[in-house]
């Protein structure tokens, strides 16, 4: 069965607007970036956090020690309307104790190919490209 989700959306002033999700949690979203991140940037940080939840969840299944987890985007966006992203870069930082590089690197392909909601629906418009590197923690 097919879940939804819910949102609403309240403009504030300006180009600044509340967002409060069907869970209850509320962000200000700013296109000036004065009072908030533009809708776009939050795309990505979306984007971003999802991959990062399989990364995390699929190498603890994995039984890998991981202790952190971080993923710096970077996106190109079209030079016009719509300007959607064209590029997203994809970089993790991940540190453990005895990490296996290749399990690593198949959470990664598994949350691209698989599992990463987010990104795979923008890479419908957008080229991706992830990357990694490995700390002992």
């Amino acid at each position: 069965m097919a879940k939804t989700v819910t949102g609403t959306v309240t403009w504030v002033q300006g180009l600044a607007f509340d967002g409060k999700s069907g869970s209850g949690h509320e962000v200000r979203l700013d296109s000036a970036r004065e009072a908030g991140a533009s809708p776009l940037e939050l795309v990505l940080l979306g984007t971003g956090a999802c991959s990062s939840v399989d990364i995390v969840s699929l190498l603890k299944d994995m039984q890998q020690d991981i202790r952190a987890c971080r993923c710096e985007l970077t996106a190109v966006r079209a030079e016009t309307d719509p300007k959607v992203f064209t590029q997203i870069r994809f970089h993790f930082f991940i540190a453990g104790r005895d990490l296996d590089a290749t399990k690593v690197e198949r959470a990664i392909q598994l949350s691209a190919e698989k599992y990463g909601s987010a990104s795979i629906m923008l890479g419908k418009t957008a080229q991706i490209v992830h990357d990694f590197t490995l700390a002992s923690a």
